[in-house]
């Protein structure tokens, strides 16, 4: 420290004063500016999300924009979960405190600011060439730092923060897909239940119309007793089916409300057709797709940079640190601290200077961290490797199961355009006295399990396209490539 002495001429004192408030002052606004970012800043993670998918874009102030009470498609029910699931919230908010946690990490570089005042009195006043003076003392004391090389360990950090924004926000995309998935499953799973209930109503239909002609049969005389029984235990099994229809048809309901954020008992109208949607990538294609797109992937390579930037945070224990500091204080036995009765002039000090420190030996406490750090960058290296092999097989299987309920689509419409005339045969027959009641209630269970068997076909493969979809990972709320 360099004291200012009061036998030093006032216009020397006041230019010493002056030259320190000043450095004082543009190391001050140089902390509190933002501070340049240096090349790591072009990694700074874009808003807008991959494969097409809008994860960066802000939801709508709004949660009423779409009628709560209205008609869902696929589409519109898809993009009203992503608006207001919590889940997706979660995400969102995960990736907005990376994203502050990276601009805490840029603050390192700038110089740091700190600053005390004080205050001290003696239990009796102190004497100085039989003079009292106060015994009230006043201190304040300005620090700045400003770290010059830290062994990259500054730079590793922020690239390191950077790189968990872009996981997070990353994550965020994965959380969208993963419930535009959940929500086309239980879409498509309410569209199955209303074809069954669909199904399961025509079929008490002709039941009951086929009881009505057995007991017409019987009370003249040309049918048995047993014909009618028969019918008629037909009838009530159709009817516990229908029940039970239409109880999952109300469950999958509900459990579509519940994606939506939407009251659980909500009488809310879902529309749509199971109709199946083209598709016509060959597997070389979705693998691309996958590998360029899937979040969980591109999590994977971010996994792997941000070890490789432990490993340089780990090794920078190994190189000195140096930073440049100064330092500005004045006391005073008055609240403003600006000289005393004993010192009326000379009351502030300033010092500055360079700091280097090195750790040269703590047992290998810096070797094994980085050595760890190593073996961790190994570690996530291969469950990279082991992922891009995970993602090649689910591909394959979401393609296969495609074709096979695409197959089975063209399959099960024939086998139902057979079973429709199989049961118009048996009814003409029966009514012309040459077939029997049997032949007309297997030809009627036949026809129910054929339109069941096409329905599952068709939801099966409107399900198999939403998932090979996500595991491209493309968000596509209609299953239509556009």
């Amino acid at each position: 420290m360099h004291p200012t002495h009061a036998a030093c001429l006032p216009t020397t004192q006041r230019r010493r004063r002056r030259l320190a408030r000043t450095i004082l002052l543009a190391l001050m606004l140089g902390a509190a500016l933002s501070v340049p970012v240096l090349a790591a800043e072009a990694g700074t993670p874009d808003a807008g999300a991959p494969g097409g998918m809008a994860a960066g874009t802000p939801a709508p102030a709004s949660a009423d924009a779409f009628a709560r009470g209205g008609e869902y498609d696929m589409r519109r029910a898809v993009e009203s979960a992503l608006r207001d699931n919590q889940g997706v919230v979660s995400a969102r908010a995960g990736r907005d405190a990376a994203e502050e946690g990276r601009k805490s990490a840029r603050g390192a570089f700038g110089p740091a600011v700190s600053t005390s005042y004080g205050y001290n009195r003696l239990n009796e006043k102190p004497r100085s060439m039989s003079r009292e003076l106060d015994d009230d003392t006043y201190t304040w004391t300005v620090g700045v730092s400003q770290p010059l090389f830290t062994g990259l360990r500054l730079l590793s950090t922020y690239q390191k923060a950077a790189l968990e924004t872009e996981r997070k926000s990353l994550t965020l995309d994965k959380s969208r897909l993963d419930l535009a998935v959940q929500v086309q499953e239980a879409f498509l799973a309410h569209l199955k239940s209303g074809e069954n209930v669909r199904s399961a109503r025509d079929a008490l239909s002709r039941l009951r119309e086929q009881a009505k002609v057995t007991r017409a049969f019987y009370d003249v005389g040309l049918r048995p007793r047993l014909d009618v029984l028969q019918a008629e235990v037909d009838v009530t099994n159709a009817e516990s089916l229908l029940i039970t229809a239409e109880n999952n048809h109300a469950t999958q309901r509900a459990r579509l409300n519940t994606l939506l954020t939407l009251p659980v008992d909500s009488d809310t109208a879902y529309v749509g057709t199971l109709v199946p949607v083209g598709f016509d990538m060959t597997l070389e294609q979705c693998l691309e797709r996958a590998y360029r797109n899937r979040p969980d992937v591109r999590i994977a390579g971010k996994a792997v940079e941000i070890a490789g930037k432990d490993v340089r945070i780990a090794d920078s224990g190994l190189y000195p640190q140096v930073s440049a500091n100064f330092n500005w204080a004045t006391e005073g036995d008055h609240p403003e601290a600006s000289g005393s009765t004993l010192s009326p002039n000379g009351f502030s000090q300033w010092s500055t200077g360079l700091k280097a420190e090195w750790s040269v030996f703590e047992w290998g406490k810096t070797w094994y961290s980085g050595q760890q750090a190593r073996q961790v960058e190994t570690q996530v290296r291969a469950e990279e490797a082991n992922l891009r092999h995970e993602v090649a097989y689910e591909v394959q299987s979401r393609l296969l199961t495609l074709t096979d309920s695409s197959k089975r689509i063209a399959v099960a419409t024939k086998g139902l355009v057979q079973a429709e005339e199989a049961y118009r045969v048996a009814v003409a027959r029966y009514q012309a006295q040459v077939g029997t009641n049997t032949d007309v209630l297997d030809a009627q269970a036949k026809l129910t399990a054929a339109e069941a068997a096409l329905t599952g076909a068709k939801a099966e493969y409107l399900d198999a396209l939403s998932k090979l979809w996500a595991a491209m990972g493309e968000l596509k709320p209609s299953l239509t490539d556009g």
